[in-house]
């Protein structure tokens, strides 16, 4: 039962000895992108430009105000990643890549370790200051500074592990409750076809806000090293 369960995050297919077909389901966004540039804007076009235009100004106000041009255009895009690949693993029979770790690990480590080496080669100073916390008493220095640098290195362990729990569980409910239904009567289906509505209209705001948890923490760790 838990090996059929876990199958559906499985990223495998007829053809998986050549190729995880699956994983292209990542790419399918690229399709809506030649949309955003026609000479007349569609209202979807208006639509993301207001929200990108939302999450620019949220950015901007964690970042500081010198180094912050240009960077939230990074932000945004992960933003916008993430959000595209979060929905489309709700629709059926579409892969969400978003649950696996090789997806989000791969979006946390590399900005994590961009965001270490600009910090300590450009201001190392600062970097050894942020390890030990202000007004601190001496005799915890030295374990405050072991505190704060295994909570630095897990930092994108936690982005991803945060993003692809919070996929993998909703989907987990979605598809116990789905496999269930063969076996009710009428009037319990009817019940489980709302709570399951319910659940994927939750489902569709734990995918908007794992996008944003995810792009404003990362946001927070590089105004950290300036």
């Amino acid at each position: 039962m838990m090996a059929n369960l876990f199958s559906s995050f499985e990223p495998s297919t007829f053809n998986s000895s050549y190729l995880s077909l699956n994983w292209i389901s990542s790419l399918i966004m690229f399709l809506t992108i030649p949309a955003m540039f026609w000479l007349i804007p569609a209202r979807w076009s208006f639509l993301w430009i207001s929200i990108t235009n939302a999450i620019h100004k949220e950015f901007k106000i964690l970042i500081k105000a010198p180094q912050w041009k240009g960077s939230t255009l990074i932000f945004s895009s992960l933003f916008s990643v993430i959000l595209i690949n979060n929905f489309l693993g709700l629709f059926p029979y579409v892969f969400t890549s978003s649950s696996h770790m090789s997806f989000t690990l791969a979006l946390s480590l590399p900005l994590w370790l961009s965001f270490m080496v600009f910090g300590w080669i450009n201001n190392t100073i600062y970097m050894f200051a942020h390890l030990v916390p202000q007004g601190a008493p001496s005799a915890l220095l030295p374990f405050l500074v072991i505190i704060e640098t295994i909570s630095n290195m897990i930092r994108p362990g936690t982005l991803a592990i945060r993003l692809t729990a919070n996929m993998i569980a909703g989907h987990l409910l979605l598809t116990l409750l789905g496999n269930s239904g063969a076996s009710l009567n009428i009037q319990t289906l009817n019940i489980l076809i709302i709570v399951q509505t319910l659940l994927l209209i939750l489902e569709s705001a734990v995918a908007m806000i794992q996008a944003y948890v995810f792009s404003i923490l990362t946001t927070i760790y590089s105004s950290e090293i300036a």
